[in-house]
């Protein structure tokens, strides 16, 4: 029997990963794509007027078998994929699309929900139904479910196309990021280095058949620490020059092609939906709404940033002066000089502060500020079965005992792993079928410690875990009723918001006191360093800031463009930062060829700048709990579990935010966070 389509009898129905093979994938997929045809086909060719029950509920409880299938083969092909893996993906993403596209197009199935449509305010339904109702119908819509002749067929194409290229973009980086490795095999490649950076490369380095020397790979907890230390400047430039030119190598990985044919084909897509562009047609179901919304905002951060960048430039190159060197702040100069600033301005280190942020007592952190917040209990399971030997396995509990779900941890770099941090789900959390609880996983790339060794976090390295963290109980803390709004199935300019918010608790003294530990003593953090590490909290905000921005402001004109007459890559990047007065020491926090987050997939495609939109928010929700002298009010608690993070997509966001807050939030909080506000 194929372990994918059986009844899962493992604790909690986990996935049995121990029996679970590349060649289960392909069969698994095409039977339970057979079935869900199927039953799509029955629900549309019903002879019975629509009703909730056999229309909106039959859909939403069809596709079992295949969201099974699909959530272990997506998030093993993310977290810990292979070549086997990755041909299956290449052959089943056209696959998939054309079935959710025939789904979507299915003129009998659209009848019947735009019928329930149009009489739902004759139907007694609950708000959530209602909006259920709703952002189905628009889905449909805005599918093209409408559309007609040759733009019904065109859209159906360009949707395979596109999940044909965004698998190949996604595994092109993966590639690329795979394959590079600095090999230090002289003393002298090491100059400058800590021994927490040593450890990590050391780690690294036998992780890649290079036992006794060290290397620096693209994994951002590497490659970052080492551009802050290396005192060998030729050594920074070639390990910054392989990071910032991931999919543009030529051959086979380049993607600068496949971007042009992405954002071409999403051109078109959205005029045959009847937009003038991508951006306008991503936008209109967002908070934002449109373009013009989105451009405000990212230039009102813009120029304080850039006027902040400048002066914390002006800073390097005084240090840099003062050294006795004779040249300008490059890229791959900036992190250096920033930390010997720090040093100087700051008394600040990360040798010095690196000890205090251990990952199990970061991961501690994050469960007891979830057991303060919302009565949350974790208890750890060993004996579970997991995809690879580091994901841990975290039994999670309210506060009378009941079980909530499942979370698990996967925290460790590897060359299976694709870069970055995320959250995903094994299962969502529904009432419609059952009452099914959540399996929701975190995944990270922090460089592993040695043998027997604690592993040391940088502070931005804890604020990602709380982040990912934040995300992950948006999906545990999940109270629908409707898997199509369960936990973090919002706006995408919304669903950022449960993360950054939940950053904040780990910049407050009184979470730091308690879990910053010495790795070696046991002691708390000194109150000096405490309070000098938050006194620089806003230190090199305006590099921080702009590199961001500049990503969000290349994303939203790419997929602003409307001719691709002579389209270029690289030379519609340089234009863009060209018009915005890009600092030329600074790069965009993700270029283009490797621009995972909008060409990997269509995630966040116009809509990279949704991590600030919601800034806007998390910064004015954080001041709710601050406002009343105690960041663990249980009433403002109690509200933010209520309208944010149990709520899903249940309601409209705008509503939820104010039925948390009583309004709407202003820019002010963002930019006071920042530093950024003409009075900080």
């Amino acid at each position: 029997m194929n372990p994918l389509l059986t009844d899962w009898t493992t604790p909690h129905e986990l996935p049995p990963f121990d029996a679970i093979q590349p060649e289960h994938f392909a069969p698994a997929f095409e039977t339970a794509l057979e079935e869900n045809r199927a039953e799509i086909g029955a629900i549309a060719a019903q002879e019975a007027e629509p009703t909730v029950e056999n229309t909106l509920d039959a859909l939403e409880k069809s596709g079992r078998s295949l969201e099974k299938v699909a959530s272990v083969f997506f998030n093993l092909s993310g977290a810990h994929t292979n070549e086997a893996l990755q041909a299956v993906e290449r052959d089943i993403a056209p696959v998939l699309a054309k079935h959710n596209t025939d789904i979507l197009f299915n003129r009998d199935l659209f009848r019947r929900f735009e019928t329930l449509h149009g009489k739902r305010s004759d139907l007694d339904l609950t708000p959530e139904q209602d909006r259920v109702l709703d952002r189905y119908h628009t889905m449909f819509v805005r599918a093209g479910a409408k559309l007609e002749g040759a733009d019904r067929e065109r859209v159906a194409e360009i949707n395979q196309r596109l999940a044909v290229i965004t698998t190949q973009f996604a595994q092109n980086v993966l590639k690329d990021e795979a394959d590079f490795q600095l090999v230090l095999d002289k003393p002298e490649d090491l100059d400058g280095l800590p021994d927490f950076v040593r450890e990590a490369a050391a780690q690294a380095a036998n992780e890649r058949g290079h036992a006794g020397k060290h290397v620096i790979t693209l994994s951002r907890s590497i490659i970052v620490p080492f551009l802050q230390f290396s005192t060998r400047r030729d050594l920074r430039e070639t390990a910054f020059r392989a990071w910032t030119s991931r999919g543009e190598n030529g051959g086979e990985t380049d993607n600068r092609a496949l971007i042009a044919e992405i954002v071409a084909l999403r051109a078109e897509k959205a005029r045959c939906l009847g937009y003038e562009t991508f951006a306008a047609y991503k936008l209109a179901e967002e908070m934002a709404k449109t373009p013009d919304a989105v451009r405000d905002l990212l230039n009102a951060v813009w120029t304080p940033a850039r006027t902040q960048a400048a002066l914390e430039r002006d800073r390097l190159q005084e240090t840099v002066t003062a050294e006795g060197g004779n040249f300008d702040i490059e890229p791959w100069d900036w992190r250096y000089y920033s930390e010997k600033v720090r040093k100087a301005d700051h008394d600040l280190s990360e040798e010095e502060i690196k000890p205090y942020f251990q990952l199990d007592n970061m991961i501690a952190a994050a469960f007891d500020t979830a057991s303060r917040l919302f009565g949350l209990r974790f208890t750890e399971q060993t004996g579970m079965p997991t995809y690879h030997p580091d994901v841990r396995v975290f039994e999670v509990a309210d506060r009378d005992g009941k079980p909530v779900g499942l979370f698990l941890g996967d925290y460790f770099a590897r060359p299976s792993k694709r870069s970055g941090a995320w959250m995903s789900a094994f299962r969502r959390q529904q009432k419609l079928v059952g009452d099914i609880r959540p399996i929701i996983v975190n995944v990270m790339n922090f460089a592993r410690a040695g043998d027997g060794q604690p592993t040391l976090l940088t502070f931005d390295d804890a604020l990602t875990l709380f982040h990912e963290f934040g995300h992950a109980l948006h999906g545990l803390l999940s109270d629908v009723t409707y898997p199509f709004v369960s936990g973090t199935s919002v706006a995408r300019d919304f669903v950022e918001l449960p993360s950054q918010l939940y950053e904040h608790w780990l910049t407050e003294p009184q979470v730091l006191q308690e879990f910053a530990r010495h790795v070696d003593t046991d002691a708390p953090m000194p109150k000096d360093l405490l309070d000098r590490l938050l006194a620089a909290k806003n230190f090199n905000q305006g590099f921080q800031t702009v590199e961001y921005v500049a990503s969000a402001l290349v994303d939203l004109e790419l997929h602003q463009l409307a001719d691709m007459t002579d389209f270029d890559a690289g030379r519609f990047e340089t234009e863009v930062l060209g018009q915005i007065g890009m600092p030329s020491e600074i790069v965009m926090r993700h270029r283009t060829p490797h621009f995972a987050h909008i060409f990997a997939g269509d995630g966040y495609s116009a809509g990279y700048y949704s991590y600030m939109w919601s800034e806007v928010m998390d910064a004015d929700a954080f001041d709710a709990f601050t406002e009343t002298g105690d960041i663990f009010d249980p009433d403002t608690a109690e509200k933010l579990y209520d309208n944010i993070y149990s709520a899903g997509g249940s309601r409209d966001p705008a509503d939820l935010y104010k039925a948390f807050r009583g309004r709407m939030p202003k820019i002010d909080a963002l930019l006071r966070h920042r530093g950024l506000a003409q009075d900080a």
